[in-house]
């Protein structure tokens, strides 16, 4: 960290983000509805991406970009794993 702003702006960065993710967690074990659920947890790996990418920025190393390419590929795959689980009922045909 070279830059004075940085010394302040990712620790509190990192705050909100594990704030955003626990509020997340709540609305995935409180939703009223499957779709509510699904969508907690896009946000969660949403939150989860951007939590890696910030820790990348902060301690200065390529493994946490790495770290946040495999959530994001994963996350994508999930997602739409899910949404045709909830159209279909099933997800391989």
């Amino acid at each position: 960290m070279t830059h004075p702003i940085l010394s302040w702006a990712l620790p509190t960065a990192l705050g909100m983000l594990v704030l955003a993710m626990v509020l997340a967690l709540l609305r995935l074990l409180k939703g009223p509805s499957a779709q509510d659920r699904i969508l907690a947890l896009d946000f969660m790996y949403l939150t989860g991406m951007l939590l890696m990418l910030v820790l990348g920025i902060l301690y200065g190393s390529s493994t946490y970009f790495e770290a946040a390419l495999l959530i994001a590929l994963f996350s994508f795959v999930g997602s739409t794993a899910m949404a045709k689980f909830l159209l279909r009922g099933e997800v391989i045909e």
